[in-house]
């Protein structure tokens, strides 16, 4: 099934309000602000009518409206604090576009610090949604080391112990393995997120992609990490 950009959106939601990194989405990340990317590589792609910003900051839409984006509508507060989930804004977004007349069968959801996102990633992703008739279709990693094998801190004097003892002898190799959300972006069908108000269902799929592409900032460290990574894919 080919693609239908009249009938898809990209949501980038970045608000104002980061803790850990304060002004993170707008921060540089090397030669510009790390949203820029996430921008350029939307509009670059092709596939979609309008790449928005969900957003309750006026520097954050000046920077996104600078890079190509629009600002239709700002973030309100119930979906501007740190306990708004995802889902809340999204589904917010698609509401205000149905407000004004104006519905989509596909959406995307690109976190502003996923500078590592590519066209070529995104359509990959838009043909296995509509190939497969799923719901979602996201970006994972594989943890690096074992779950199964993980060992928790027991109390002042940091002793170790196993999370699942049974699985202490164990090789690495026999464990399954497990992944985690690269924490980049998802790819859904609107009418059934709308449903669902979920963006992980039974009916969700991952494009497995490795840890060289992909790098979750939560602090100064990840971003050194960040731009590292980056700059060995862009020398």
């Amino acid at each position: 099934m080919s693609f239908q950009p009249d009938s898809s959106l990209v949501i980038i939601p970045a608000r104002g309000g980061s803790k850990r990194i304060p002004r993170k989405n707008i921060r540089p990340f090397l030669s510009k602000p790390i949203i820029g990317y996430v921008i350029e590589t939307a509009l670059q792609s092709g596939l979609f009518a309008e790449v928005m910003v969900s957003t309750d900051d006026d520097a954050i839409a000046a920077v996104a409206e600078q890079f190509g984006a629009t600002v239709p509508f700002r973030r309100r507060a119930v979906t501007a604090n740190d306990t708004a989930t995802t889902a809340a804004v999204l589904q917010e977004v698609l509401t205000d576009y149905e407000a004004v007349g104006r519905t989509f069968e596909t959406a995307c959801c690109i976190y502003p610090t996923a500078p590592f996102v590519t066209s070529d990633l995104l359509k990959q992703a838009f043909e296995k949604l509509k190939t497969g008739s799923f719901d979602t279709v996201m970006p994972v990693q594989r943890f690096s080391f074992p779950i199964q094998r993980a060992l928790r801190v027991k109390n002042a004097e940091d002793r170790l112990a196993w999370f699942q003892p049974e699985n202490a002898l164990v090789r690495s190799q026999d464990l399954e393995p497990a992944y985690h959300d690269a924490g980049q972006f998802y790819v859904f069908d609107v009418a059934r997120f709308r449903q669902s108000g979920r963006l992980l269902t039974e009916n969700t799929v991952g494009i497995i992609i490795s840890e060289m592409l992909a790098q979750d900032i939560d602090n100064e460290d990840d971003w050194r990490l960040a731009e590292l990574k980056y700059k060995l894919r862009h020398p």
